[in-house]
């Protein structure tokens, strides 16, 4: 088989309906299996699947065990060469299947993703470099990666550079939102970290694989649209932050943790003085405040 999609829905019953139907629609001729794994949803998604997708496989979880985990489960029952970890709030275009997996046979690679439209089509972020603490988590801290002309030429920890995604590239990480990865490197790693609930997992997932000196592989011709805010919300910005501190505590020396700390506090100060005092955003300020006090 050539190719897995593995869907996880959390009370997403309408987006996900769109999502399948697109999956549905497209114009591949590859043998490929559709696996959703429902976290205890409560909107009626596992019977609207069981009744209008009856030949995708649906695994339903008692409680939400989150991303990282439903993942895994659904891994143990994919048969493709190939698994695409694919959020339930995204739409294909009829030849997104066909396009991504030809470049990634032809590439041999062993993780990759494609190009992410907003519901307007203009282009959608995601993914960038390895988080360093000296480098970018140091640039993006203090809005040095915001810098016109010299935001050109770092190697940003979140890649917000429009430019940057419409042609191929090899980023240090790339978004769990359409995540291709072989399936023998997926079983290889132990696939994705269930420590994390959510957010950070594809992070953890591409260093680990940056370890065993995977490159990625970011191609900018397939395209899907991602339904899901351009913009971060609390949810994001909270589980970008537990992610980070998650991350350099199993991968970074000791010494360090603690200037994370310090460095993701002094952002967060930063955040709350511009969106307080200046852009009178108080719903900016309290999520930042919440940080503040996780960081």
């Amino acid at each position: 088989m050539d190719l897995s999609i593995i869907i996880i829905s959390y009370n997403t019953k309408k987006v996900l309906q769109d999502c399948l139907s697109s999956i549905k629609a497209s114009k591949d001729k590859l043998k490929k299996q559709v696996i959703i794994v429902d976290n205890n949803s409560t909107d009626g998604s596992p019977a609207m699947i069981r009744k209008k997708f009856p030949d995708y496989k649906i695994i339903v979880n008692k409680t939400n065990l989150g991303f990282a985990k439903a993942n895994n489960i659904g891994a143990k029952q994919a048969k493709g060469d190939y698994l695409w970890l694919l959020n339930s709030d995204t739409v294909l275009k009829s030849d997104t299947i066909k396009k991504l997996l030809n470049l990634a046979q032809q590439h041999q690679s062993q993780i990759a993703s494609c190009q992410l439209l907003n519901q307007d089509d203009t282009i959608q972020p995601q993914g960038g470099f390895l988080p360093k603490l000296f480098t970018n988590l140091t640039d993006w801290m203090f809005f040095i990666d915001d810098i016109p002309l010299i935001k050109y030429f770092l190697k940003p920890y979140q890649q917000t550079s429009l430019n940057f995604f419409k042609k191929d590239q090899h980023p240090g990480w790339l978004a769990g939102t359409a995540l291709l990865i072989k399936r023998s490197l997926y079983q290889q790693l132990k696939g994705l970290d269930e420590n994390i609930f959510m957010y950070g997992e594809d992070v953890d997932f591409c260093l680990r694989a940056n370890k065993q000196n995977i490159k990625l592989d970011y191609f900018h011709q397939p395209q899907l649209i991602h339904l899901g805010q351009a913009s971060p919300g609390s949810q994001a910005i909270i589980g970008e932050y537990q992610g980070l501190k998650y991350i350099f505590k199993k991968h970074k020396p000791k010494w360090q943790y603690p200037l994370l700390r310090l460095l993701l506090k002094i952002g967060a100060l930063l955040r709350i003085i511009i969106f307080a005092m200046i852009l009178r955003d108080k719903q900016k300020k309290q999520i930042y405040e919440k940080a503040f006090k996780l960081a």
